[in-house]
């Protein structure tokens, strides 16, 4: 059953009472929240700049991407006829980005109370997959063009390369000047430098054919492109797990984070403290503490949302005050 709340209670927390045997204090305070609506955000709204931004790179990205296919079929260039598979997969995964800043433009419902902002981590976590699958497909396409090496025509592919040049430094001006705490955004930049080394190595694997005709030059430096995207993939598609998985933000020292709790005046204990990010820029978490004697039990939770927020960003934080010894301290093996 809830108390009546005082001044201060309405503008920084809510008190509730459980009804176990501890007849635990549970005050929940919401810093940075509007409740007159009855309702709070817990993730950073959708950018409209950044929508528009990629909005404008996979226009591009499409539109280059059938005139490097064309090229590259016409030239015999695996450089470029790997750069267009790029492109296509790029621009797919823009066009899912695109949709998923819809989706998680949604209000949240009864159903999903943190609204539909997963849904942009879902959506990075496919560009990143898309982009390992994609160089996947270059090496085995690189590996046949070893065993039987094919005539290129250099001339056309360096034309073709060096327009995509011009295209891919356009889009990484676009998306640069976006906010790279968005990982949508950051997925696209990801693709988008991965498309521009794609055109320096064709440009590159054009260049020394025309000098020395060796046409080897384009499948080896198909694989060297490849291989630097893997790693900027491969980051993407595991920081979109970690966060899926709610794992501690990265940077974050939980004990240390603990340990500053503790220090508040009033606060005699800590724990329970989880946190984990909710959206690209947004941290959630929770936090049991107990009141030292004469301490005012109410006040607590107001003070700590404020330091996590001021101190470590925590954008969203409940706080649980616990009766003296109510915090029970987890085992070392993590079974009690």
């Amino acid at each position: 059953m809830s108390k009546p709340h005082t001044d201060a209670d309405q503008h920084s927390h809510h008190e509730h009472h459980d009804h176990d045997d501890h007849d635990h204090t549970h005050g929940h305070s919401h810093a940075g929240h509007d409740h007159s609506s009855g309702a709070h955000s817990h993730a950073p709204s959708v950018t409209e700049a950044n929508e528009k931004r990629i909005r404008i790179v996979f226009i591009m990205t499409a539109g280059y991407a059938a005139v490097q296919a064309v090229g590259g079929w016409m030239s015999g260039s695996l450089a470029l006829i790997a750069d267009a598979g790029h492109m296509v997969s790029d621009a797919a995964a823009l066009l899912l980005a695109l949709i998923a800043y819809r989706v998680a433009a949604r209000a949240p419902d009864a159903l999903r109370t943190y609204g539909f902002h997963r849904v942009r981590v879902l959506a990075a976590l496919a560009n990143g997959a898309a982009l390992l699958l994609l160089v996947a497909w270059i090496a085995w396409e690189a590996i046949a063009r070893f065993r039987s090496p094919t005539a290129v025509l250099a001339g056309p592919m360096l034309i073709v390369a060096v327009i995509g040049l011009f295209v891919n430094l356009a889009g990484a001006y676009v998306l640069i000047r976006g906010n790279q705490g968005d990982g949508n955004l950051r997925g696209a930049l990801l693709h988008v430098l991965g498309d521009l080394l794609g055109s320096v190595g064709a440009i590159a694997a054009a260049i020394g054919i025309m000098l020395t005709g060796w046409t080897l030059l384009d499948p080896i430096l198909s694989v060297l492109v490849a291989v630097l995207v893997v790693r900027s993939a491969w980051g993407l598609v595991s920081d979109s797990i970690f966060i899926l998985l709610q794992g501690t933000p990265k940077g974050m020292d939980i004990k240390a984070v603990e340990a500053d709790i503790a220090s508040l005046p009033g606060i005699a204990e800590v724990g329970h403290l989880h946190a984990w990010t909710l959206t690209d820029e947004s941290i959630v978490a929770t936090v049991h503490v107990t009141p030292e004697s004469g301490a005012d039990p109410l006040a607590l939770p107001a003070l700590v949302v404020a330091r996590l927020k001021q101190q470590h960003a925590i954008e969203h934080a409940t706080v649980q005050v616990d009766p003296p010894g109510g915090i029970q301290k987890p085992c070392a093996d993590g079974t009690c």
